[in-house]
Formats: C-alpha cells, structure tokens, sequence
C-alpha cells in the first residue's frame, strides 16, 4: 500500500518536473547569440570607422571604439536593460568587451547598498577579478616563454 502511494506520488512529482523545466532549442540559441553578438561587433565597427572617418589614426579610434561600447553597456546594465540583452543573446551578448562591462558595473551597483568600501571596493571584481587575474598572469607565461624562445634565437 504504501509503495504504491511512493509510486503514485513519483510519478507525480515527474510529471511536474517536466512541466516546469523550461525546453531549450540549441540552434535557436545559437542563432540569437550570432544575432546579438553580431549586432554589438557592427555597432562597434560603425563606432570604429566613424572614428577614422573623424580623423583619428586606427589606434585612437580602436581605443574610443571600446571606450563608447563600455560606456553604453554601464548605462543599459543601470537601467536593467543589458540583463534583457544577455538573457535573449546568451553568449552573444556576454562574450565581448560589453559582457565583461556589464559584470563590473552589475557587481558595484548589487553591492551598493553596502558602502563604498565594505560594498562597491571589495566586491566590484568578484565576477571580472578572475577574469582579470587569468588574463594577466597567461599573458606573462606566454611572454615568459617568448622571451626565452627568443634568448635560445628560436624565434627571430
């Protein structure tokens, strides 16, 4: 009796599971995160190419193209619109320089409300610090093994 009622209240428990779980499709995914990404890449060529068209050498207008896609992300991530984006874009939305925008300035604005020190000081990284400490201490191997590929006169 009591197995029964086990299995009864399984098989329950199953069907809900699979009426809660949401279904996701691996090429519709796909496809949005080529769109969203896609369109951030274009609107960082378009910033790109007003730039040099505006007199700035490839350099500078490389450096202001990042400068003003940063800013835009900070801005959508305060107004909660950039959570929308990366939601409907996945990847797209969260691999570029504006993703890693978006966890620094979501990190300071969640902990706000805890002070500039206690709060925003000691948690802005807590998503892009590993991001950040990866990034440099792979670039200095890499030099590290450059530089003595280099001294050995393996590369020219």
């Amino acid at each position: 009796m009591a197995n029964s009622e086990q299995l009864k209240k399984q098989k329950e428990y199953e069907k809900y599971v699979k009426r809660v779980t949401p279904v996701h499709s691996l090429p519709l995914n796909m496809i949005k995160a080529f769109f969203t990404g896609g369109l951030i890449c274009m609107s960082g060529q378009f910033l790109l190419n007003t730039a040099q068209s505006l007199g700035a050498d490839k350099e500078e207008a490389g450096s202001w193209c990042s400068l003003i896609l940063i800013l835009i992300s900070v801005i959508l991530t305060g107004l909660n619109l950039y959570s929308k984006i990366g939601k409907f874009g996945g990847a797209g939305g969260l691999v570029p320089i504006t993703g890693f925008a978006n966890s620094v300035a979501a990190s300071a604005i969640e902990f706000q409300a805890e002070g500039q020190i206690f709060g925003i000081g000691c948690k802005i990284f807590t998503i892009a610090g590993p991001v950040i400490l990866y990034g440099i201490l792979s670039s200095w191997l890499v030099g590290c093994v450059y530089y003595i590929l280099k001294l050995m006169e393996v590369i020219v």
